[in-house]
């Protein structure tokens, strides 16, 4: 009796764990959409074509991996069933074979380029800008990010910290929420700009499949067209120091009714803080 109790309790710690399992499976494959999901295994749900193409190329290199691994370990099988020294006990002395010489460099260099076009007409969608309805630039400092907008989109600037613990709303998430969020309309080209004032930093939204990165002295750029509503969270993805881990991003996507309403509130807003934070249009006089 005490036997077969035994037997069940191991069967319940078993089926509890592949429950668990289970669950935790199924998390992993229902990623999140702007930000890190508990169990998650797969990338963020993506929200702009750009990222859309790079979860596909992701795919793409997934199965030529696949394939190269089973290759491989079909070669290892073969080997050591049929050139075993039990199996073959006299070895073969040929040493060259122009046919498998040959096709042991073609086979590599087409797999390159399968790897290639895809690579570079990604790459190629990301670097050449549409005509940009927004732009945004994003300034890195050790630990926190400024953000920038132009004269046509008010002219104003200001700091993005995180939100520490104690001051976290209901929902928000802890290490990733900010006090002052990036504000974006949805569907419209948003053309961003990094740079640096200090050390090296970079700018990355997954569900954006996008990562730039922030060098002083350089300004470089790159493009997303959110389309969906929401808030998506990214941090800084370049070892900058000891407070890293605490210069997240939050960018809020909303409509162009409430993206204008957002712009007008934040010109009143920003320009009454003063001190470091000033009218962009202004310090450029």
């Amino acid at each position: 009796m005490r036997i077969e109790r035994a037997g069940h309790r191991s069967l319940a710690r078993l089926s509890v764990m592949a429950a668990l399992l289970g669950l935790g499976a199924t998390a992993a494959i229902a990623a999140g959409t702007g930000q890190p999901e508990p169990w998650q295994i797969a990338m963020q749900n993506p929200v702009t074509d750009l990222a859309r193409g790079a979860h596909r190329f992701h795919t793409w290199l997934v199965w030529i991996i696949t394939a190269i691994s089973l290759f491989v370990l079909a070669l290892l099988v073969a080997i050591i069933v049929k050139f075993n020294e039990q199996a073959n006990p006299s070895p073969s002395r040929t040493t060259h074979n122009t046919m498998l010489e040959v096709a042991w460099t073609i086979v590599p260099v087409l797999i390159l380029v399968a790897i290639a076009i895809p690579s570079f007409r990604l790459l190629r969608a990301q670097l050449i800008i549409p005509k940009a309805d927004v732009v945004l630039k994003a300034v890195g400092h050790a630990w926190y990010w400024e953000y920038e907008y132009p004269a046509d989109q008010g002219g104003f600037k200001f700091d993005s910290n995180m939100l520490e613990t104690k001051d976290l709303k209901p929902g928000q998430p802890k290490l990733l929420a900010v006090d002052n969020e990036v504000v974006v309309p949805v569907g419209k080209v948003v053309r961003v700009q990094t740079t640096a004032a200090d050390v090296l930093h970079s700018w990355a939204v997954p569900s954006f499949g996008f990562k730039l990165d922030a060098i002083p002295g350089r300004l470089n750029e790159m493009w997303f067209q959110a389309q969906r509503e929401g808030i998506y969270y990214g941090q800084c993805s370049e070892l900058c120091g000891n407070g890293h881990p605490y210069m997240p991003i939050a960018v809020r996507v909303v409509s162009e009714d409430a993206y204008r309403a957002w712009l007008d509130e934040a010109k009143k807003k920003y320009a009454r803080l003063g001190g470091d934070t000033k009218l962009a249009a202004a310090e450029a006089r």
